[in-house]
């Protein structure tokens, strides 16, 4: 019998929109957590927010937060992220955004064009964290 995912444990937050598809929030594996990507979706309407993509990153790095502090980590862990970007002239209004959350030490990214995203957002952002020593 294979053991190959025995520290393999799904992740869901409370305070984040649950999982539109057939995916987890998130997976921790090892001494990291592998988060799918995150919309500007409210947690309570399962809408996108208003205020184009400034709101949209706002509220997807909010959610990002959540589900890394239900894995026991946080956004000062991340090593990781890959922005998705409906229109890649949003870069620079995502990128002042993004920068009121990793303050130091950001993480390696990658944001990339995408032709469309889910319900029709502006934003998606997915992460790759590290646990805290304590947690691993």
């Amino acid at each position: 019998m294979s053991h190959c995912c025995e520290d393999r444990t799904v992740i869901a937050a409370e305070n984040a929109p649950k999982a539109i598809g057939p995916y987890s929030m998130a997976i921790k594996a090892g001494p990291f957590v592998f988060t799918s990507g995150q919309l500007g979706l409210d947690p309570v309407t399962g809408a996108l927010v208003e205020g184009g993509v400034e709101a949209e990153t706002r509220q997807a790095l909010t959610n990002l937060s959540h589900i890394l502090q239900a894995a026991g980590t946080g956004l000062a862990y991340v090593v990781k992220t890959t922005v998705f970007l409906r229109d890649i002239n949003d870069f620079a209004r995502m990128n002042s955004v993004y920068a009121e959350f990793f303050t130091e030490n950001p993480p390696a990214r990658s944001a990339i064009q995408v032709a469309a995203l889910p319900k029709g957002g502006a934003v998606e952002i997915e992460a790759v964290a590290s646990l805290p020593a304590e947690e691993k």
